[in-house]
């Protein structure tokens, strides 16, 4: 099996100045990727900012041979996303990769998060994500080639006690990424999501005896994978930790269909409410118009 390479691509790597980040730009240059390091260098709750994290990781990749510049710019304003993607074109000329990854945590129950929290955590996760994207977007759509990694949470797509700000930015990662999907699709823009289980400085009180057992680099692989050119998959979700890499989907099950009739009623829901639930039979929609075009096979087939 070939080698999967990055010679003669660029990449960016937001929050890559420890964690997960750290080993996604240090694999990619290490195959031959010139990398973007972007990190403000803030606490884990978003306070602060240290430049040399971001230029730690460039000074071992360049002593490694590689090339990589540092960014400091923070992901949560679009003049910051702007000046993110500025750094690739203006040293490596063009951007093929992006992987979202900056993100912080104010963990507290809903009854007691503050709208500080809120918008704190949607600005860098969220918004962070969307600032990057969309001036590499327009840039790669120029080249026809992209690739896209956002990075969700398991806490979004399955939910997590005291993380209704973190679960919602999240997920609405994945939103973002299935559009990016379809509106990338004839550039030879591919997305995709990864929900990772990793000990980090955000999660190693969280994750306890299980934190010796997931380690960042074992999240890596999947990742890497994602942002080559080997990689054909769009529009999906991935869970990765602990050496377990696993797809995760949102399903469309058959459900119940009302034979024609122009009034339902909360009853006839009730009443039927096992068979819109079943799992059988699912299908997995590549975008809304999948779900539509299932619909009107099913009232042509019913009527």
């Amino acid at each position: 099996m070939t080698d999967i390479s990055f010679i003669d691509r660029v990449a960016i790597v937001t929050g890559a100045g420890g964690g997960l980040g750290r080993t996604y730009a240090l694999d990619l240059a290490a195959r031959g990727a010139s990398v973007v390091v972007n990190d403000l260098g803030g606490s884990a709750d978003g306070v602060g900012s240290d430049a040399s994290a971001a230029q730690k990781v460039v000074d071992e990749i360049t002593s490694a041979g590689g090339a990589a510049v540092a960014s400091h710019a923070s992901v949560s304003t679009p003049e910051g996303g702007e000046a993110i993607v500025q750094a690739a074109l203006d040293n490596f000329g063009k951007i093929d990769i992006v992987i979202n990854n900056a993100g912080i945590l104010r963990d507290k129950t809903f009854a007691k998060l503050e709208n500080k929290d809120l918008d704190a955590v949607l600005d860098v996760h969220l918004k962070g994500a969307f600032y990057v994207s969309q001036p590499a977007f327009r840039a790669m759509k120029e080249n026809g080639y992209g690739r896209f990694v956002f990075t969700a949470s398991n806490a979004g797509v399955f939910g997590n006690f005291g993380q209704t700000n973190y679960g919602a930015a999240k997920m609405g990662l994945v939103g973002l990424s299935n559009v990016l999907a379809v509106e990338g699709a004839k550039a030879g823009i591919k997305s995709n999501v990864i929900c990772p289980i990793a000990r980090t400085r955000m999660t190693e009180e969280l994750l306890g005896p299980l934190a010796d057992k997931v380690s960042p680099e074992l999240v890596t692989p999947m990742v890497v994978y994602l942002a080559s050119e080997q990689c054909e998959l769009t529009h999906e979700v991935f869970s990765a930790g602990g050496g377990r890499y696993a797809r995760v989907f949102v399903g469309l099950a058959p459900g119940w269909y009302a034979d024609g009739q122009q009034e339902v009623s909360a009853d006839d829901i009730a009443a039927h409410i096992d068979q819109i639930r079943a799992q059988d039979g699912y299908t997995v929609p590549n975008s809304i118009a999948d779900e539509i075009t299932g619909l009107l096979a099913v009232l042509k087939d019913k009527n």
